[in-house]
Parts: C-alpha cells; structure tokens; sequence
C-alpha cells in the first residue's frame, strides 16, 4: 500500500488544531443573548454519571474486536471531547438564532454529552474501518444533523426539547447503518472482525458501566426525576434476567452467550427512554424492559442471518439490535401508552385531538429515521473521497494501522 496511507501526520494534527482554534475563538468572543456559562446548577451529579457513562462506558462496550482494542477506547475519548465542544458551539448558534432556549452552563454541557451517544453509536457501526479523519468529520457532520432533526421536531411538531432529545439512539443507530453502507466490503478471507475472550471480557465491563449509569442518562432532563430512574432501574432489571434466559433458550448447546448478554441486557434503558418519566405503572417498565431484550435477541438472529448479507451492511458491533429496534420498539409504545392513558381519562371523545398527538409522535419518529437515513447515506459518500484517505479493506479492523506497538517492533 503506499505510503501516504500509513501516515496521518499530514492531516490529523492539523485538523484537530483547526477545530480546537475555532472552539476556542468562539469561546473568547462569545454570542449576544448566550447564558454565563458558570450560572450555578446543580446538575453535576447527572452530569458526572452521563459523562461517565458515555466516555468509560461506551469506551469499553465498543471493544468488541480483538485487534482493535486502542482505537475503541482512544478514538472514543477523542470523538467525545471534540464533539461535546462542537455540540455547544452548535447549541450556541441556535440560542443566537432563536432557534431554541437558552440554557444555563451546567445543563447545556450535560445535553452536549447526550447528544455525543448519536455519534458513539453510529462509530459502533463503522468500528474499525474509518481511519480518525473520518471519524472526526463524521462527528463534526453527525451533531450538525442531530440538531437539525431536534429542531425540526422541536419547532413543527411541538415536541418537548428532552424527548426531542432521547431520539439519539434513533437517529444514531440508523446514521451509523446508512454510513456503514457506503463503505466497501472487507475482503472474503479477512478474520480480524472477530472478538476472544479479552476483548469479551473488556465490553462488557463497559456493558456494566453503561448499565449502572442508564437511569441517570434516561432522567437527566426531565422533571420526574424518581420516576425515570424507578421505572429505567425496573426495565433494565428485566432485561438483564430475560438476555440470561433467552440466551440459554436460543443457543444450540444451551449455554449462554456473551453476545447476547452485551447487547441485550440494554434493550430496556432504551426501550423505556421515551417515556420513562411518565409511566405511572411499574410493571410497565418492566413488560417493557422483557420486550426489548425479545427483539434484541431475536433481531439478531434475523438481522445478521438475512438482512444484513441483502443489504451489505457491515454493521461491525450489532447497534442495529442493540441501539435501533429497541428504539424502535420504544417510539411505538410511547404512542400505544399515550392512547391507552387517553382512554383511562376519557378523553377519546375528541378524536381530532388524540389523533393529532398520534401524528405528531408518529412523525417525529419518521422524520428521525428519515433525516438519519439520508444524512447518513450523504456522510458516507463524503468520507469515502480520496481527501479523506480512505482505509483499503485489508487494513480494516487492526490497531497496528494507528498506533505504535514497541513490542513488535524489529529487535525487541
């Protein structure tokens, strides 16, 4: 391969003291109208627990392959502290544009670290074969279009600035799919997208650390604070024991699986994001918790058996399961609850009415998936172009493209 490849001198630096000096030069002049960012807040507690869970976390949880253990946990924490500054440089504009509210500091920084889960998600899709100049202009691209779809939402159906919110594991496992598409093949005879026990062992440490922060995660910007955490706790509870029981059930030799159990045991923090603060029931959190680990696991049996080979998608750590059709599942069952909890209250006298929220649920749903889709389709021809130094197939999935390794180094 030549040369020009194997060294990212050229670009990576500079472009990372490129965006790091127009941070920095909107932080010194500011924006008219734009909150002191040191109001006080007592937000730090949930901040400290997402910002945990999205850098520790996710970090681990992505350290699926066996060769690719630096780049998931370094490139992480680089995607994440770049694109935390980029989302509130973003946020910033539309205060300035009047395009949303403004927000004290502390809480804008904690909706910036949310909002990067659309891009940690979608880089799960792409795991080991973007090089880092895609991965930072993926980020860079990826926030723009998240915003964009929350004011869409926002601002023409009225939708509540934390659920608009919520929509990242949405609109990030559906991006990170369509990014994914464009990206070649790896070749026939290519076995390094595989995990072994370390690289297992590793991802679910990170499982845990996600799952622990979850409620924090789920009730960071709402006002029923207890009952998001009480119902995301129960779901996730419920997961965790039906990915242990379906696993054992789904297996040839019924043993249980890591696989199953990494993913799985999440379904229910992102089933219940929707409406976890409004459901007034426990055991509906946790039929909901039971739901989502049913379509993560079975979804993977179909996804990875017939869809996937269809569609050509290289979908390297299973977001599709994991993160996408319990989102899924969780957008339909916030319309389902809104219905039945019309009807308790008799209210379904005024079909125009229950109708127009079902539209508006309905299609902020559609818009996310929609604008993820294209977006992400339009993303992944731009990282392909020669500028970018696209990765052959054949280097795919190996830290040694990166990183020095000076135990395999020539005389050691």
């Amino acid at each position: 391969m030549p040369s020009r490849y194997l060294n990212f001198r050229c670009s990576v630096p500079w472009l990372l003291l490129l965006l790091q000096t127009l941070f920095l030069i909107r932080s010194f002049l500011g924006f008219p109208g734009v909150s002191d960012i040191y109001s006080p807040s007592d937000f730090y507690p949930e901040f400290q627990d997402v910002n945990h869970m999205v850098i520790f976390g996710f970090g681990f949880f992505l350290m699926v392959l066996r060769r690719y253990g630096f780049s998931s946990t370094g490139f992480n924490f680089l995607l994440i502290v770049l694109g935390v500054q980029c989302s509130v440089l973003v946020e910033d504009c539309l205060v300035f544009l009047r395009a949303q509210q403004n927000e004290v500091g502390m809480k804008s920084l904690a909706k910036a670290v949310v909002s990067m889960t659309a891009v940690i998600i979608s880089t799960g899709a792409v795991l080991g074969k973007a090089n880092p100049v895609q991965l930072i202009v993926m980020t860079l691209v990826e926030i723009i279009f998240f915003f964009v779809s929350r004011c869409i939402n926002r601002t023409f159906l009225q939708i509540p600035d934390h659920l608009t919110l919520m929509h990242v594991h949405l609109f990030g496992a559906y991006f990170g799919l369509a990014v994914t598409s464009r990206f070649p093949e790896p070749p026939p005879g290519l076995d390094k997208n595989r995990s072994n026990p370390k690289s297992d062992l590793f991802s679910m440490l990170g499982t845990v650390f996600v799952w622990v922060f979850w409620p924090s995660f789920n009730s960071i910007l709402v006002d029923s604070k207890g009952k998001a955490v009480f119902n995301t706790y129960l779901a996730l509870a419920v997961s965790a024991v039906a990915a242990f029981m379906l696993s054992a059930l789904t297996s040839k030799d019924g043993k249980f699986r890591m696989t199953h159990i990494h993913s799985a045991v999440l379904a229910g923090g992102v089933t219940v994001s929707y409406t976890a603060h409004s459901i007034q029931h426990p055991w509906i959190a946790m039929i909901l918790g039971l739901l989502g680990t049913v379509i993560t696991i079975l979804g993977s049996h179909c996804l990875q058996r017939c869809f996937n080979p269809a569609l050509k998608l290289q979908d390297t750590s299973g977001v599709h399961f994991t993160f996408g059709l319990p989102a899924v599942l969780g957008a339909v069952a916030a319309v389902v609850l809104c219905v039945v909890e019309k009807g308790i209250d008799k209210q379904w006298n005024d079909l125009s009415s229950l109708g127009y929220l079902i539209f508006v649920d309905i299609g902020a749903f559609c818009q996310t998936v929609c604008t993820a889709l294209v977006t992400g389709l339009i993303t992944g021809l731009i990282l392909n172009i020669k500028l970018l130094k696209a990765v052959h197939a054949s280097k795919y999935f190996d830290d040694q493209f990166y990183w020095e390794f000076p135990h395999l180094s020539v005389g050691f």
